[in-house]
C-alpha cells in the first residue's frame, strides 16, 4: 500500500468524523453542558467552603472542568468504531487499499481534534469563572489541551477496538474514566488529599494533564512540569501504539 493512499485514508477518516459531528449538533451541546454544570453548580456550591490561595474555587476547578471535557469527548468519540462495526461499515473500510494503522491513527486524530474544538467552546465561560488569559497563557493552555486530547483519544480507540456493541462500550468506558477523573485532583487539591491518594495520582495520566492546565492558568504546579510533559508524551507514544495494535488485531476478529 502506498504512503499516499495511507495518508488519504488517514484524512478521509478525520473528515468523515468531523462531518458526522456537524450532522449531530446535540453531541456538542451535551458535551459542553456537563462540564458547565460541574463548573457553576459544584463551583458555586463549594466555593464558600473551599478556598485556594488568592483565587476562588471556580478559578481553581476551571482547568479540571476543561480536562473533563477533553477526557470524555476524546474517548467517547471512539464509539464511532463500535458503531461502524455494528452496521458493517468498518468491514468495508478495512478492504480498502489503506493500512489499518492509518485508519486507527485517523481515529485517534479525529477524536483529539473534536475534543479540543469542543473544549475551546468552554473558554467562552472562562471570564465568568474569574479566569483571564494573556496570549502566552492561552497558547500554553491550548498546547496542553492538545497533548491531553491525544492521550485520551488514543485510550478511547484502544478500548473501542475490543468491542462490537455500542451498549457495552459506554458502560466499560465510564467505569474506567470516572476513577481516573476523580483521582486526578481536577476538583480538589492533591496536596491536601490523603497520602495514599497522592501516590495513586502519580499513576494517573489525567492528573498530569489537569496539573499542566491549572499551571497555565494559575502558575502553580503540583508535579514538576518536565515530569508532566514527559508522562503525557510517553502516554501518547504508548497508548497510540497500543491503539494501533489492538485495532489491527480487533479488525481481524
Amino acid at each position: 500500500m502506498s504512503e499516499i493512499a495511507n495518508m488519504n485514508g488517514f484524512w478521509a477518516i478525520i473528515i468523515r468524523d468531523l462531518k458526522r459531528l456537524r450532522a449531530q449538533p446535540i453531541r456538542v451541546v451535551s458535551g459542553i453542558a456537563q462540564p458547565l454544570l460541574y463548573l457553576f453548580l459544584l463551583g458555586s456550591g463549594l466555593g464558600g467552603a473551599v478556598r485556594q490561595g488568592e483565587e476562588g474555587y471556580l478559578q481553581y476547578i476551571f482547568p479540571g472542568v476543561v480536562a473533563l471535557s477533553l477526557l470524555f469527548t476524546a474517548t467517547f468519540s471512539a464509539i464511532s468504531i463500535v458503531f461502524d462495526r455494528e452496521i458493517g461499515f468498518l468491514k468495508a473500510v478495512l478492504v480498502a487499499p489503506v493500512s489499518r494503522r492509518s485508519i486507527a491513527l485517523g481515529k485517534v486524530a479525529s477524536g483529539a481534534i473534536i475534543a479540543v474544538a469542543q473544549a475551546c467552546l468552554l473558554l467562552v465561560a472562562a471570564p465568568f469563572a474569574g479566569v483571564h488569559f494573556g496570549l502566552s497563557e492561552l497558547l500554553l493552555f491550548l498546547l496542553f489541551m492538545l497533548l491531553g486530547s491525544v492521550v485520551f483519544s488514543a485510550l478511547g480507540v484502544a478500548v473501542a477496538a475490543n468491542f462490537s456493541s455500542t451498549e457495552v462500550f459506554p458502560v466499560v468506558l465510564n467505569a474506567l474514566l470516572l476513577p481516573l477523573f476523580f483521582i486526578s485532583g481536577a476538583l480538589f487539591p492533591l496536596d491536601s488529599a490523603p497520602g495514599w491518594l497522592q501516590v495513586v495520582a502519580y499513576a494517573d495520566p489525567v492528573a498530569y494533564g489537569v496539573d499542566l492546565l491549572r499551571g497555565a492558568v494559575l502558575g502553580e504546579f503540583y508535579f514538576p512540569r518536565l515530569l508532566s510533559l514527559a508522562v503525557l508524551s510517553g502516554a501518547i507514544a504508548v497508548l497510540t501504539w497500543l491503539a494501533v495494535i489492538v485495532f489491527e488485531r480487533g479488525s481481524e476478529a
